[in-house]
């Protein structure tokens, strides 16, 4: 079943068929996706700075990529390769602290099943694909943005502390307020 929780810029979707995933038990958390700038600002926007910044200190955020990664655990015998955050019962990040993609990515394979076996409820897989679209157009576009606005103001790199992440922070809610009108069939 595929279900929105509609919340503007910050709207999850939520698929259980993501439980019994068909690449395996760590599904896409086998590959986690870079913590791109757009998530910065929106982590920081959510109050969630002193978090990147333990998490940077601990070693489970790196440079790299467009802005940091997630580190990956290596395979053992209880689990594969995956993401950091994943144990056994999936993400250990709230949701106001992971990435955009965590939070409204679901597969084709699992729009699929849904729509192949609609919720008696009357969910609607359509809206679903058109949210995660909406909503990878947007992230897609305020990374690139605030990408070209780094680089501009840190040529040799940006200072990994309290200062970029505010900066960051008035970014994203800069993007937000200026594209609200895309964001309005997202918002309850």
């Amino acid at each position: 079943m595929i279900r929105l929780e509609l919340l503007g810029a910050h709207t999850r979707v939520h698929a259980t068929l993501c439980y019994a995933c068909p690449q395996g038990p760590a599904g896409c958390c086998a590959s986690p996706p870079g913590v791109e700038w757009s998530d910065l600002g929106r982590i920081v926007s959510l109050g969630g700075a002193a978090w990147i910044l333990e998490q940077l200190a601990a070693g489970n955020l790196k440079r790299g990529g467009r802005a940091l990664n997630i580190l990956r655990r290596e395979a053992d015998a209880a689990a594969p390769r995956r993401c950091v955050f994943h144990e056994g019962q999936g993400c250990t990040i709230p949701a106001d602290r992971r990435t955009a993609t965590c939070n409204f990515y679901v597969c084709d394979d699992a729009f699929d099943r849904a729509a192949e076996s609609p919720p008696p409820d009357g969910g609607d897989v359509a809206s679903g694909r058109e949210a995660v679209n909406r909503l990878m157009d947007l992230h897609g576009r305020w990374d690139v943005e605030i990408a070209a606005r780094v680089e501009a103001r840190w040529p040799e790199g940006p200072p990994w502390d309290a200062t970029l992440l505010a900066w960051l922070g008035d970014e994203y809610a800069r993007l937000v307020r200026r594209d609200r009108r895309a964001l309005r069939p997202l918002t309850p």
